[in-house]
């Protein structure tokens, strides 16, 4: 049963609401003064108060005033038999849902009742999703690597500034792009994504921009776009690195000038969007290449964002099992599942080309598959079951062979050194070359001679 709380000074209209409403399924407290009332709702929680605006004491509008100032969501209809426009306007800015005059028509109370219940459960969903979707999105880790993005993130999130994230497939760059949107002041508008590698050239445009109708074969309506969409929100362009030359030229025209044209249209529109922008490529080795404008990078990069890889953050694989083990149970109405230390121990030397992305797959997979409680090591992939004995050598383990010379040591090592930096920087060579304080032009010599590949 809803709670209706009836605030008003003359008793005999408490009585008729308390009657009218107790018959139509309601339950029903009552207070005569904005006092009380004040009082009552430390106590009970309604879903919606009735409120008179004439009182004594304190009057409705400035009870409403602190209601609103304890409860913003709280839902109240005002009501007053001395009702101005001016009245009704003020009670709607203070946050009343709705104005009703008296004498009291029973039909206008219970359809406002009913339309404010409505906004009422629209408001409980909308939490409830914003909720659910933050945790399908939040970020889990403790390591020095993510603590060191999280303070980043808290420290970027309420500026305007765009923001460009690099960091390898599978590492969470939505995550953190919803986190920096969460964290915003923006975080009650739209988030709107759009994965520029999986939309076609021809269509890109379209959907970036809208599209008037009959700009082209099988545009029978007019349509919306991304940017339109996102308006006062955040836009997260995915894959940015993938975007033509001729569409990067338009999103340049958009940051610059806040505005742009619907294809086929010759009506200028007018935004207020932040971009944040994902990347897996080098977009410095992009632009020498030809395929990224530069001057949309310097655009763009603002505040730059690295996503390490799971590989340099493994101190967080206990901590996200539990999390994705948890999340697939109640997603698959399962028991909650754990973990053999020896399993945990592989999943821990293992590499994970796919990062965090491979993990959750690998989890989700092994909560659906496994019929016990308990996932042993055997149960896990072959790859990832072999590397539980990539640990620390034991005595009944053998020696490695080694080189022959010091110049082949040499050689390995340095081999084995580059690759590690590289990897530790996303494969970026001019970074590594800088970090390591080696010429680039002589990294890339090195690259060559030692035939080091990305993703190696």
């Amino acid at each position: 049963m809803k709670n209706i709380l009836i605030v008003d000074d003359e008793k005999t209209i408490c009585q008729s609401l308390d009657g009218i409403l107790s018959d139509e399924g309601f339950h029903t407290s009552i207070a005569t003064s904005g006092e009380e009332c004040l009082e009552l709702i430390q106590e009970e929680n309604p879903d919606l108060i009735l409120l008179d605006i004439w009182m004594p004491g304190i009057d409705g509008l400035e009870t409403l005033k602190r209601i609103k100032q304890l409860r913003p969501n709280q839902l109240i209809i005002m009501m007053s038999g001395h009702g101005t426009i001016e009245t009704a306007v003020k009670a709607t800015r203070l946050g009343a849902f709705d104005f009703i005059e008296k004498p009291l028509s029973l039909e206008k109370v219970l359809l406002s009742i009913q339309n404010a219940m409505k906004i009422g459960q629209l408001v409980a969903e909308n939490k409830a999703l914003k909720e659910k979707i933050g945790r399908d999105y939040q970020m889990v880790g403790e390591s020095p690597a993510i603590d060191q993005l999280k303070q980043q993130i808290k420290l970027a999130a309420p500026s305007s500034g765009w923001v460009l994230i690099t960091g390898e497939n599978g590492t969470g760059k939505e995550l953190v792009a919803r986190a920096i949107h969460q964290h915003s002041k923006r975080t009650d508008k739209p988030f709107v994504e759009v994965n520029c590698a999986a939309i076609p050239e021809e269509l890109i445009e379209s959907e970036l921009f809208g599209h008037e109708k009959g700009a082209f074969t099988g545009a029978t309506a007019a349509r919306k776009g991304k940017f339109d969409q996102a308006n006062s929100g955040t836009l997260f362009l995915d894959e940015i690195g993938d975007m033509s030359l001729k569409t990067q030229a338009k999103i340049l025209r958009i940051l610059q000038e806040h505005k742009f044209e619907r294809v086929g249209g010759n009506k200028t529109i007018e935004v207020d969007v932040r971009v944040i922008a994902a990347t897996n490529k080098d977009l410095q080795e992009e632009i020498q290449a030809g395929n990224f404008r530069e001057d949309l990078f310097f655009r763009l990069n603002v505040l730059p964002f690295f996503v390490p890889p799971l590989r340099q953050r493994k101190d967080d694989i206990p901590r996200l099992c539990r999390h994705f083990l948890k999340y697939f149970c109640s997603k698959e109405s399962r028991e909650i599942k754990t973990m053999t230390d020896e399993a945990l121990k592989a999943l821990m030397n293992y590499n994970w080309p796919g990062n965090v992305r491979e993990l959750k797959n690998l989890i989700e997979r092994l909560v659906i598959m496994i019929p016990g409680r308990e996932i042993q090591v055997s149960d896990l992939p072959h790859g990832i079951y072999s590397s539980v004995s990539q640990g620390s050598p034991t005595q009944e383990q053998e020696s490695p062979d080694l080189p022959d010379s010091y110049r082949e040591a040499k050689e390995i090592f340095e081999k084995q050194f580059l690759i590690e930096k590289l990897r530790k920087n996303n494969w970026n060579v001019s970074k590594t070359a800088e970090e390591i304080g080696l010429e680039r032009s002589n990294l890339h010599r090195k690259i060559k001679n030692y035939q080091i590949e990305a993703g190696q």
